[in-house]
Formats: structure tokens, C-alpha cells, sequence
């Protein structure tokens, strides 16, 4: 176990515990022509709110150029029992991000006691979206969507990042990633106010649908792989990821509904 003088001692945070160690994320040097790295990119994941928390979605391809490079990455990921992230953007530094984010909150649950608040989570994700602009200004940049249900007001709440780590609160819905103009604008028309979980799924699976059909980067539903999107909800009793039965049920009805159009 090491230990820190008084003026040097970490605290509750994991990040600056791994600094003060000398195991802190390796930061990458030169500029942006010196990389020349097919980097697999996730692409659109969206979250809006309903009536009792928040649903959380994101397709299932990665993509480098233009060949797909992974067709099931998982890219909403439980960040803890009451809150998720979604990502987009280079996917290694994504994922690695995700990982750190989600130890920081365990980390911080053990040494104080009691689990950050919900702002408090959003504002650590945004110290390490901000931690990233040296790679985000060389190409591999992450754009996150973090949301969770609040104990402290009884609601679901969202907020969107930038690549300096700017974050911002959005009161309904939130889209991300290449495909975020056509998802974003299905939820866009489809929201409303107080809708009731299995509305919200629909939408946040239809938005998806569409996104799919209009951006070659987004992965749609795969049947003959049986691959469908991540899509979770947050509520008062937790992280529930709907399973693909449900969802393979529910694209159905789009796809019925699409060719009888």
C-alpha cells in the first residue's frame, strides 16, 4: 500500500492515485500527421429521458475507414448500479476511458463511504473527457454520453460532452456520434414529455433503425446474426439492459411497419 505525504496524497480520486504511482495513462507525443493508424471508431448511441428514469442506446458496429472492424461492440456500458455512459469516438481510448470512470466511482465509494452524487459523477467523466484533448487534438477523439437516475431529486438526467470536457446538461435527449443528425431528429419527433419506458425504448430503437438506414458507419439490427443494439434503462432500482429477445420483437414490428409503408 503506498503512502503519501500530506500534501500529496490523492484522496478519493483514482485517476491522481495512479499518477502519484506512476501507472497513469500513457499520453501520446508528436502531432496529428505523424499517425497513420486505421483506429476503429464507435459511432451513435442516443439516451432520452422518460418518466420514471432514462434509456440508453447505442448500435453495435465499430468501424475503421471504411471497412467495419467490429460488428458487436457493446458501447453503453453500466457505469455503476444507477448511472451508464455511452461513447463514441476512437474506441481503445473510449473503452479505457469507461474502464477508469468506472473505478473512480468504486474507488471513491470505498474511501468515503458513500457513492458520488450523480453531478458529481458527471463532472469526473468530464476531468477525464478533458484529460483526453491531447489525443482528441491527434485524431482519436471521445465523445461520451453520460446519464443515471438521481436519488436525491427522483428523475432520470442526461448530460453531453465536448472534446475539451466542456459537459452539459440536456434536459430531454441527447444523440451522439455519425449518425447522431438522423437519430437525434427521429427522437426529435417521436419525444415526449413523461412517455412510459417501453415508448421510450421504441423510439430509442426506431431512432437507431433510421440512423442505420442513412449513415454506412451505423450498425442496424443484425437477424442473421442475431446482433441487435445495446439499449438499457435506469431507474430507481437500477441498470436493466433489455435483452435481445425483446428487442428482436420490437424491430420487427419496424420492419413490418417499414415495408408496409
Amino acid at each position: 500500500m503506498p503512502l503519501f505525504s500530506t500534501g500529496d496524497d490523492p484522496g478519493s480520486s483514482f485517476p491522481e492515485l495512479l499518477k502519484r504511482v506512476g501507472l497513469g495513462p500513457s499520453t501520446l507525443t508528436g502531432t496529428s500527421g505523424d499517425l497513420h493508424l486505421a483506429v476503429p471508431h464507435a459511432t451513435t448511441c442516443v439516451a432520452l429521458t422518460y418518466a420514471d428514469g432514462v434509456v440508453m442506446a447505442g448500435d453495435r458496429r465499430a468501424t475503421s475507414g471504411n471497412l467495419i472492424s467490429h460488428r458487436t461492440m457493446e458501447k453503453v456500458v453500466e457505469a455503476d448500479r444507477h448511472s451508464g455512459v455511452a461513447i463514441a469516438g476512437a474506441a481503445g481510448p473510449a473503452m479505457e476511458m469507461v474502464r477508469l470512470f468506472q473505478l473512480q466511482l468504486e474507488h471513491y465509494e470505498k474511501v468515503e463511504g458513500s457513492s458520488i452524487s450523480l453531478e458529481g459523477k458527471a463532472n469526473q467523466l468530464s476531468m477525464m473527457v478533458r484529460a483526453n484533448l491531447q489525443a482528441a487534438m491527434m485524431g482519436m477523439v471521445v465523445i461520451p454520453i453520460f446519464g443515471g437516475y438521481d436519488l436525491r431529486r427522483e428523475c432520470g438526467r442526461l448530460w453531453d460532452y465536448d472534446a475539451t470536457g466542456g459537459r452539459y446538461e440536456e434536459r430531454d435527449y441527447v444523440a451522439t456520434g455519425s449518425g447522431s443528425l438522423h437519430a437525434g431528429t427521429v427522437i426529435k419527433v417521436g419525444f415526449r414529455p413523461g412517455m412510459s419506458r417501453d415508448d421510450a425504448v421504441d423510439l430509442a430503437a426506431r431512432s437507431l433503425w433510421e440512423a442505420a438506414d442513412a449513415d454506412s458507419a451505423t450498425g442496424g439490427p443484425d437477424i442473421l446474426r442475431g446482433i441487435y443494439p445495446v439499449v438499457a434503462t435506469i431507474d430507481a432500482a437500477g441498470w436493466q439492459r433489455v435483452d435481445d429477445e425483446d428487442l428482436a420483437t420490437r424491430y420487427a414490428a419496424i420492419v413490418s411497419e417499414v415495408r408496409s409503408r
